[in-house]
């Protein structure tokens, strides 16, 4: 009999399996009682599913550029320019679209927080040019 590093019995382990069955085959939950089954989605989640938030996408909306570029910088990365923060995004290995977004803004520009940030990120997305 192999132990390892399971700390479960193998009694258990085949209980657990069990109790696994009828979600794994159904593919929805199988409990009666609604305080079991996961919370479900709300209508404001960002999606995930799709990968990464580009800006000028149809999915580049402000809310989920901001929402990406708060995910990678944190509240000292700011106030700072795009220079500085395209370090800090690297060294956070965010996507490479986000980055190459933040390569296209003027480098004298200075940034106070994310939201002035994802607006200028989105305007220069929409204009297709560098931002003022």
């Amino acid at each position: 009999m192999e132990r390892g590093s399971n700390r479960l019995s193998v009694h258990r382990d085949d209980e657990m399996k069990h109790e696994l069955q009828g979600l794994l085959r159904s593919g929805r939950p199988t409990r009666v009682e609604e305080w079991h089954d996961p919370e479900p989605i709300a209508d404001d989640d960002p999606p995930v599913a799709g990968g990464p938030v580009t800006p000028g996408s149809d999915r580049g909306s402000l809310a989920a550029v901001r929402l990406d570029l708060a995910r990678h910088l944190g509240r000292t990365s700011f106030p700072a320019g795009p220079r500085e923060l395209t370090g800090v995004l690297r060294a956070q290995y965010a996507p490479d679209a986000l980055v190459e977004a933040l390569e296209r803004l003027p480098g004298g520009a200075r940034y106070a927080n994310a939201q002035e940030l994802a607006e200028a990120v989105v305007r220069s997305a929409e204009t297709g040019s560098k931002a003022p």
